[in-house]
């Protein structure tokens, strides 16, 4: 691996402790600052906000700087908002850090994609995006239940302490191992923003937003699945939740492996994957043993997807890849809020509690058939323009 991946493996993975661990801990940080369970939600919805924000406005305003300052000055921006959580006197200091921490999220994870795949050849830079999302996927897997039994044992501060000691070292891991990138390798706000013209990025950013929506909808909702259909006792799910996040890690970089192969099929295979997946969990969602196949399966195709959809998106932006990067990593926050709302939309309705799978299944079939009429029209176009250079040929 190359040192600078590790390092932006490092960065994710305080990155993804920040997004999630903050569930486990919403009854202590309640009790703390005497807020309603839906008041201190915010916590978790205000920082999915935020970073949909980051993504585009964050990335957009530093697109005319270098990319590894521009890397580390998120990291500082990442300090200082769990910084600001740990020492928090009150609910909206404690909003406040969540929000600034939140911000640096989408903007890391959109350049340094662009980074990451820059640190080598052509052929693996789907793996290399996968490597940093690495560090996102061991938060979930590791990160989040040590953080959960820290906050517990020592109280929540203890782990938003703890979370600004990993920004320190991932802040002073980019600067040493990540090389130096010149001013003229920066965007133009204006030439980043021509990716948008192509066609191919709205494609790319509509199956991001349903493709990923289709994994959280059902996600989102998996603790109820799990105790009221398959029977667990509520004390299994977070172990139950592990195997989800190890899915995802073996997900992840398998995903980025055959992405550097054929990022089209990849998508083909891993969005029907997880369709199928989907819809085999809802129908033997009553048998405990399938449940954890089920899980462990839907969170490696669900994850499987990512480096293959940052990558496609990276291609067709072209020259212009960082703005394009980060509004994929807010597409993906979209998805998450798409997929949630239409699974409690469902649920409401009296469709039972594995009707988000059905939500989740529908959607990445939504997704599958936007990637087979998007990959048509761009052998079309590939075609008129093989035709058009033999013409000017003769």
């Amino acid at each position: 691996m190359r040192p600078g991946l590790l390092a932006l493996a490092v960065g994710g993975f305080g990155i993804g402790l920040t997004e999630f661990v903050i569930a486990g801990l919403l009854p202590e940080v309640a009790a703390d600052f005497a807020v309603s369970e839906a008041t201190a939600g915010w916590l978790i919805s205000g920082y999915a906000l935020s970073v949909a924000v980051g993504a585009i406005g964050l990335t957009a305003g530093v697109s005319r700087l270098p990319r590894k300052q521009v890397l580390l000055g998120l990291m500082v921006l990442f300090i200082v908002g769990n910084l600001l959580s740990a020492v928090a006197s009150t609910y909206a200091v404690m909003l406040a850090g969540r929000i600034v921490a939140a911000l640096c999220h989408g903007a890391f994870f959109g350049i340094g994609s662009v980074v990451a795949a820059s640190l080598v050849e052509p052929a693996r830079k789907a793996g290399a995006i996968a490597l940093m999302f690495g560090g996102l996927t061991i938060a979930n897997v590791l990160g989040v239940p040590l953080g959960t039994l820290l906050g517990q044992q020592l109280g929540w501060r203890s782990t938003f302490w703890a979370i600004t000691a990993i920004g320190v070292a991932a802040f002073a891991a980019i600067a040493v191992l990540v090389p130096g990138t010149r001013a003229e390798d920066a965007g133009n706000l204006r030439h980043e923003l021509r990716a948008f013209r192509h066609g191919q990025v709205w494609l790319s950013l509509v199956m991001t937003v349903l493709g990923f929506g289709g994994m959280f909808g059902a996600f989102t909702y998996i603790a109820y699945t799990l105790t009221e259909v398959s029977g667990f006792a509520a004390g299994a799910v977070p172990w139950l939740l592990v195997l989800f996040g190890a899915g995802l890690f073996v997900g992840n970089l398998l995903g980025g492996r055959a992405a550097d192969v054929d990022v089209p099929r990849t998508l083909l295979v891993v969005l029907a994957g997880l369709a199928v997946v989907m819809v085999g969990f809802a129908l033997t969602a009553g048998s405990q043993v399938a449940t954890v196949v089920a899980l462990v399966l839907m969170g490696a195709f669900g994850f499987a997807t990512v480096p293959g959809l940052q990558m496609r998106i990276m291609t067709y932006a072209g020259a212009a890849p960082t703005l394009a990067s980060g509004a994929n990593i807010a597409a993906f926050n979209v998805g998450n809020a798409l997929g949630a709302w239409l699974g409690g939309l469902a649920i409401t309705a009296g469709l039972g509690y594995t009707s988000p799978l059905w939500v989740g299944a529908s959607l990445a079939l939504a997704a599958l058939v936007v990637l087979v009429g998007a990959e048509r029209a761009a052998r079309r176009t590939s075609a008129r323009q093989h035709r058009t250079e033999e013409l000017l040929l003769a």
